[in-house]
């Protein structure tokens, strides 16, 4: 009687950890497919909807990880969007999460663009829709801001003094000496790193 009763709970568990599995696929890909859809201006717009989607409404990620995610995406070649569904349908449910998240970042896309190169003249010559796409950049304008001052108060909330003069040197090279956003990247990368071997070395000769 105890074995059955066993049984019978180990399966109700096993069935609501499938069911449960399964609403966060579907939230997933949901989810990505609206950002996707209503995302205009690039990668960068995204990533403040993914903070507020991922961190504040479903609290499936932190702010430090949203902070990785981004630095990693960036880091990495292919579109930002794109990177940022692999990593996190990987983290919430391994390799299918990642598949799933990934279908819904290029559906909308791929759906937009086919549609539009079917019109494209007279979407070219269209005034309503040039005015549209005009008004557009003022709100992708803004919302680039939010995602830097979010960004720079996660650095600032580090309180690692390396770090806030790694983000002033940044925005410093870029803004006013125009050096290449990959070689400020891959500085960046070889200076975390060589702060993460320090650090390994202190605690090898604390401990």
């Amino acid at each position: 009687m105890k074995e059955e009763q066993s049984a019978a709970v180990t399966a109700e568990a096993g069935t609501r950890a499938a069911k449960s599995r399964r609403e966060i696929l579907w939230t997933l890909f949901k989810s990505m497919f609206v950002l996707s859809a209503c995302t205009f201006g690039g990668g960068f717009v995204i990533v403040s909807l993914m903070k507020k989607k991922y961190v504040d409404q479903l609290q499936w990620l932190d702010e430090d990880e949203m902070l990785d995610v981004t630095a990693i995406t960036q880091s990495c070649p292919g579109p930002l969007p794109v990177n940022a569904s692999v990593i996190i349908g990987y983290r919430m449910c391994g390799i299918l999460g990642s598949f799933v998240a990934v279908l819904g970042s290029i559906l909308p896309p791929m759906i937009i663009i086919s549609i539009i190169s079917v019109f494209y003249t007279q979407f070219r010559s269209n005034r309503y829709i040039a005015i549209a796409l005009q008004v557009m950049r003022a709100g992708v304008a803004a919302v680039i801001i939010d995602v830097v001052i979010n960004l720079a108060k996660n650095v600032l909330k580090t309180r690692r003094i390396l770090y806030i003069l790694m983000m002033c040197a940044a925005f410093i090279c870029a803004y006013l000496l125009d050096v290449s956003a990959m070689v400020i990247i891959l500085t960046c990368l070889a200076i975390g790193f060589a702060d993460l071997s320090v650090n390994l070395v202190k605690k090898r000769k604390g401990a």
